[in-house]
């Protein structure tokens, strides 16, 4: 049986380390990866029908808090995600909007980078695990070629 899409990132809500990976420069065939902790609490909001998470993320060059927001809209059965942190407190990220499907989630947006067009992608995985993994990948071509550029995964603490 699936899953309903209303209940879908139920697997998130608690406290969790999370090991980041990430590209230093994005969509410039950039191959040098930073690898850095951080700490997670998500919580249900909006009586179950969105989440939200706050975030600590330990950079080697220092420290900073964001938040993801995510709403269920029962209307298009879609999730959409935003991302705020306190780099830049009064700049929400364009929402990516999607669904999930056979045990993964897939959502998209599109974006500007560095003055150029580019498609947004979140992947959530592993969500029936302990240890689920988010992905974020950019296109600068339509959605024809994606590079992933930071990966989260995902351990419960105790």
């Amino acid at each position: 049986m699936t899953q309903p899409q209303s209940t879908a990132f139920d697997f998130l809500h608690g406290k969790w380390n999370v090991h980041h990976r990430r590209l230093k420069e994005r969509l410039c065939s950039c191959e040098d990866w930073q690898e850095f902790s951080g700490q997670m609490h998500a919580q249900p909001i909006l009586g179950g029908q969105g989440n939200m998470d706050d975030n600590i993320l330990n950079l080697p060059d220092g420290a900073y808090r964001a938040i993801s927001l995510r709403t269920y809209d029962p209307e298009s059965d879609n999730w959409a995600i935003w991302w705020l942190d306190n780099r830049t407190p009064h700049s929400l990220d364009v929402p990516v909007k999607g669904w999930f499907e056979g045990g993964k989630g897939t959502f998209y947006a599109d974006d500007i980078l560095n003055n150029t067009p580019i498609k947004v992608r979140f992947q959530w995985t592993r969500i029936a695990t302990a240890t689920p993994r988010w992905e974020q990948a950019f296109s600068s071509d339509g959605g024809i070629t994606w590079e992933s550029n930071w990966t989260m995964d995902f351990t419960k603490q105790e």
